[in-house]
C-alpha cells in the first residue's frame, strides 16, 4: 500500500454500520465528501453530522439490492460488527471496481489513517492496521511537540518569498531556509507570533 492525498469533494462515500465506528469513518470524510449511512439504527454520534442516515437491515437485503446501492460510489466502507456481512460487501464493491476498507474481516484495499490537519498541512499515519494504538499515540505526539506547524509554514512561504527577490544563489536559499526550520528559538518565538519570529530570523540569517 502507497500513500496518497485525494480529493473527495463531491465524491459520494457508502457506509454499512451506524454504530461509533461507523460514525468515525462517515466523520473522516463529511462534508467534503457525499457520505451515505445505511444501518438499522444509528448511534447519536451521527446526529452532528453532515451525512444521509438511510435505514437498512442487511440480513434480509439480497446482493442486487446492495449492488443498486453501490453505483456511483467512490469509495464503500463495511462498518458493522457483522464479519460476514463486511466481507459481503467487500466482494461486491470488489465486483465492482470500488475502493473498499473493512472494520472487521477481510483486509479491503484501503486504509484509513490516523490524521493531523492544520490549515496549511495533512499529516497521515499509518501502521497499516497492525496497530491503531501506535497510529493514535504517533498523532498525539506530533499534535503535542509541533503545535506551531501552521505558523512555521506560513513563516516559511513568507520567507522562500522573500529570499528569491534578495538571493539569486538557490543553494544559499535553500540552506536560510533549512536553518531557519531547524532553529528552536524560532519555533519558540513563533508562539508570541509572526512579528516576533521574523524579528529573530532577520537578526540572525538575514
Amino acid at each position: 500500500m502507497i500513500p496518497l492525498v485525494v480529493d473527495v469533494t463531491g465524491k459520494t462515500v457508502v457506509i454499512f454500520g451506524g454504530g461509533e465506528v461507523g460514525a468515525r469513518k462517515a466523520a473522516y470524510f463529511s462534508p467534503d465528501a457525499r457520505v451515505q449511512v445505511y444501518s438499522r439504527s444509528f448511534s447519536p454520534s451521527f446526529s452532528d453530522l453532515q451525512v444521509e442516515c438511510i435505514p437498512l437491515d442487511l440480513d434480509t437485503s439480497g446482493d442486487e439490492q446492495l449492488q443498486s446501492l453501490l453505483d456511483g460510489a467512490f469509495l464503500v466502507i463495511a462498518a458493522t460488527s457483522d464479519q460476514e456481512q463486511n466481507n459481503r460487501i467487500g466482494r461486491l464493491s470488489s465486483a465492482k471496481g470500488i475502493l473498499f476498507n473493512s472494520a472487521v474481516g477481510e483486509a479491503g484495499d484501503l486504509l484509513i489513517p490516523s490524521v493531523i490537519q492544520g490549515e496549511r498541512f495533512v499529516l497521515a499515519v499509518s501502521t497499516l492496521g497492525s496497530s491503531p494504538g501506535v497510529s493514535r499515540f504517533l498523532r498525539e505526539y506530533l499534535e503535542s511537540t509541533l503545535p506551531d506547524l501552521d505558523r512555521m509554514i506560513e513563516l516559511q512561504e513568507r520567507l522562500r518569498v522573500y529570499l528569491k527577490e534578495c538571493l539569486s544563489d538557490q543553494q544559499e536559499r535553500k540552506e536560510i531556509v533549512w536553518k531557519v526550520l531547524k532553529d528552536r528559538d524560532v519555533w519558540s518565538a513563533l508562539r508570541e507570533g509572526e512579528v516576533t519570529a521574523w524579528s529573530l530570523i532577520s537578526r540572525r540569517y538575514l
